[in-house]
């Protein structure tokens, strides 16, 4: 009881703040949160661009070409096996930097996966060159190493610099970024891997690119409000008072609920969520340029225009759904928690109908094809305002910590995706072993969709602040003192 006037205090206060700072603050003008925020989005589309060029730069790898760039005889066994391993160094590092963003910031983690991933990508043609896919492999692996500790950061950075009000739009914006990157890679990857540039030249650009991003960041980025020497007082009142989190020093002195975290039935909701939506997505992300290759005969250059037309789609809906999602919530028309719920079921099951009719298209469609593509990848963008979010709503103070296990745990699907193809597709340019690997995408989308609707919440758990149970014990201590000081007199 004493706990629940604790909190409505502390509301009550955070409201007091907001009304007397936004007096002297105008939060519709442009600020050093936007400039954060921008710098992440294109974090993300840098870094989705870095991860999904290779599979489109593949083809260019396997395939003669007019300029005399080598090529390499690998088997659809040794290419999936490559498309995978940037994967099995991904997973490794989540966790860990979710917790570490969590008590100290992300702004050093996020720097030293865009350096590192730009280096990387400087190496590659040089170790596809002179060793063999082993030493491809590699890289990827150690991409996916340093790339694996970006998106907890992100999440953490956006609980700190995104006010509540702002925070389904900026959170949107920034994750979107990785559609926008792929759609570029997938252009520009088979632009160049057709040009007298050759495939080198995608993980050249794609590495003096990260490094850029990481010269701004140095300039610009900041954990949060309190670290930037570039925002105004005005500016990081509004933020703090809006943030919904504990601030920085509080943050480190609060321990980690993993029971609480691990029993919870609304966190495990958003972790099978994750996973259906790594495996869905990555399948159709690593093999559609394969796809459209092997079975709809299109060539490598109209392979990376079309393969990026659905995630054009995705990329514009994503905001659609965001402005639906924020205008239903703050109307009152829906509460938060069935608003997820709701966008989460468009991002799932849209897909899975959709993947179902594409697998019964006869050959030879490829409009069809392609339009039953592009539907089904941008169906999917609704998942931004679906789970991505929630683990802000279930608990800001952890959000970072809670996005290292998902995205930990999903992207074990993601390794599975290349994989399960190679395992399921004996004939590459059969129409019907290719249905199989829809089929394994429709079930884990359904399912995992089912139980994101059964027990999601949109409130923030009990566990979201630890110390409360510190706050009761203390509060009843005070409540006998008054009790027995009353019976004295």
């Amino acid at each position: 009881m004493v706990y629940k006037i604790v909190k409505k205090t502390t509301k009550i206060n955070v409201s007091l703040n907001v009304s007397k700072h936004s007096s002297s603050f105008d939060a519709r003008m442009f600020g050093v949160r936007h400039v954060v925020v921008s710098l992440l989005f294109l974090a993300t589309v840098v870094s989705y661009a870095t991860r999904v060029s290779m599979s489109v730069t593949i083809l260019a790898m396997t395939k003669e070409n007019n300029y005399g760039y080598q090529v390499f005889d690998w088997n659809k066994t040794i290419q999936d096996t490559i498309l995978s391993s940037f994967f099995w160094g991904y997973i490794v590092l989540q966790i860990p930097a979710g917790v570490f963003a969590g008590r100290f910031g992300g702004k050093m983690l996020i720097l030293v996966s865009m350096i590192v991933t730009g280096l990387i990508n400087l190496i590659v043609p040089i170790s596809a060159v002179k060793g063999d896919w082993m030493a491809v492999c590699g890289c990827r692996i150690g991409m996916g190493l340093f790339q694996g500790i970006l998106y907890p950061s992100l999440h953490g950075l956006l609980g700190q610099w995104a006010p509540i009000t702002e925070r389904s739009r900026m959170g949107t914006f920034v994750y979107s970024g990785s559609q926008l990157g792929t759609v570029i890679e997938m252009m520009l990857a088979g632009v160049l891997s057709d040009s007298k540039f050759g495939w080198p030249s995608v993980y050249y650009v794609a590495g003096i690119t990260c490094i850029l991003w990481s010269v701004l960041w140095i300039i610009f980025g900041a954990s949060n409000p309190a670290e930037s020497k570039w925002i105004s007082k005005e500016e990081r009142k509004y933020i703090e008072s809006n943030a919904g989190s504990s601030n920085a020093n509080e943050n480190k002195k609060i321990p980690v609920p993993w029971k609480s975290i691990l029993t919870s039935l609304p966190f495990w909701s958003i972790l099978l969520s994750h996973c259906g939506q790594s495996l869905g997505f990555w399948t159709l992300l690593t093999e559609m340029p394969s796809y459209m290759d092997k079975v709809l005969g299109v060539n490598i250059k109209s392979t990376g225009y079309l393969s990026a037309l659905p995630y054009v789609a995705m990329y514009i809906l994503s905001f659609v759904f965001s402005w639906i999602a924020e205008y239903l919530v703050n109307n009152n028309v829906t509460s938060l928690s069935s608003t997820r719920k709701i966008f989460n079921t468009i991002a799932f099951w849209g897909p899975a109908a959709s993947l179902l009719a594409l697998c019964y298209i006869p050959a030879g469609h490829l409009t069809l094809a392609v339009v039953m593509l592009t539907i089904t990848v941008g169906l999917n963008g609704a998942h931004y305002v679906g789970f991505l979010i929630s683990h802000i709503d279930l608990s800001p103070n952890f959000a970072s910590t809670l996005m290292g296990i998902t995205n930990g745990c999903g992207n074990i699907f993601s390794i599975m995706a290349p994989l399960s193809v190679s395992v399921v597709v004996s004939d590459e340019k059969s129409a019907a072993d290719w249905r199989k690997v829809f089929f394994i995408s429709i079930a884990f989308y359904f399912l995992s969709n089912l139980f994101f609707i059964l027990f999601m919440s949109g409130n923030v758990q009990d566990w979201n602040e630890p110390q409360s149970k510190n706050t009761i014990e203390e509060g009843e201590k005070k409540s006998k003192k008054e009790k027995t000081g009353e019976h004295k007199f």
